[in-house]
């Protein structure tokens, strides 16, 4: 099968690419080297494919490239959690903008597979229960809270202190950040065109990814990555709040799998089926901190308080639908993944202008 890899010389879209030749397919890479994510050129793990450098949001290169496509395969984003609110029109444009640009492509050349990478952060907050209302979602978080140090979402009817489970792909979406609102936007864009078309869509949630090529340097990057370059100028990873929000660390090499699997397995035709994509074994932010600091024989994590705007508190993913759906399961266990990470190469310095 010829799989377009938007977002292909990219962290996860790499892997993808190389998982889908492993499998006997044809991936055909399109990435314009967003500044953000990438050092002067392509990466090197890029040679052994077809790279296209140029910009998703060009159709005339669109139509182009989808010629003899089979299905795509939609990496290509800005990522984390930003600056602030001044990079909300960039993100709009690669992200939201640049999916239209690709769906109205795919439509007029008669694609009708799509893999979507969106994003555990549609869901704003995870799931929580009450101990005297059941499942309930979270009120927002006061910044007074934050300040002496009370990090536990409360229910927004009695104001009792909230126990987090797992988010199944129902949920709603609530998105806390200028990239989780493009996320979300993508994920009804691509909706619709499959309501509109026929076409199949998978939206792989992906939880936290980390692993080999992750920008680094960057505000932009990962939690994980951000751990790693601090610990590399011997500096002791910073921790925010109270270093036990949970979350569910998922290895690259796992989401790449995943990838591969959405390909080869027949969607619903008309419709968009959200699937978590994550590692089922949650741990905590500060775990993966003080795993990291040791495999590295660094410093120990500093863990400082507060939260940054939009931060949430506990996001663990139910991963059953993913497996009865695609039959995934993820393969590296935190130990390892997070051992082999401190010294995983990882993508040169990024710019930032």
């Amino acid at each position: 099968m010829r799989v377009l890899v938007t977002g292909g010389a990219g962290f996860i879209g790499s892997h993808a690419a190389d998982a889908l030749a492993d499998r006997g397919h044809h991936p055909v890479l399109l990435d314009n080297l967003l500044p953000k994510a990438h050092g002067t050129a392509a990466p090197e793990w890029s040679d052994r494919h077809e790279l296209i450098v140029g910009d998703l949001r060009d159709p005339d290169l669109l139509a182009g490239v989808l010629r003899g496509v089979d299905a795509v395969c939609h990496q290509a984003a800005m990522v984390g959690h930003g600056l602030d609110p001044s990079d909300a029109p960039e993100y709009v444009r690669h992200n939201d903008y640049g999916t239209a640009v690709l769906l109205s492509a795919m439509h007029a050349a008669g694609i009708g597979r799509l893999v979507l990478a969106s994003s555990m952060v549609v869901y704003g907050e995870g799931r929580y229960a009450c101990p005297a209302h059941g499942v309930v979602r979270a009120a927002p978080r006061q910044a007074e809270d934050i300040e002496a140090g009370r990090f536990e979402p409360r229910c927004p009817r009695c104001g009792a202190e909230l126990s987090p489970g797992l988010v199944a792909e129902d949920a709603p979406i609530d998105p806390r950040s200028t990239y989780a609102a493009t996320k979300a936007a993508k994920e009804h864009l691509a909706s619709a065109w499959a309501r509109q078309t026929g076409g199949e869509v998978w939206a792989l949630r992906y939880h936290n990814v980390y692993g080999p090529r992750m920008p680094r340097d960057t505000p932009y990057a990962g939690v994980a990555s951000l751990f790693r370059s601090a610990l590399r100028r011997g500096e002791a990873p910073v921790v925010l709040e109270d270093g036990r929000q949970r979350r569910d660390f998922v290895h690259v090499s796992d989401v790449a799998a995943a990838n591969v699997l959405a390909v080869e397995t027949a969607g619903v035709p008309g419709s968009m089926i959200p699937v978590n994509i994550c590692s089922g074994e949650p741990h905590t932010v500060g775990e993966l901190a003080a795993a990291l600091a040791a495999a590295c024989g660094g410093p120990e994590p500093r863990v400082v308080g507060g939260a940054r705007p939009g931060d949430v508190r506990h996001v663990v993913a139910d991963p059953a639908n993913a497996r009865s759906l695609l039959g995934f399961r993820a393969a590296v266990r935190f130990a390892d993944g997070v051992a082999a990470f401190a010294t995983d190469p990882l993508r040169e310095p990024a710019a930032l202008g």
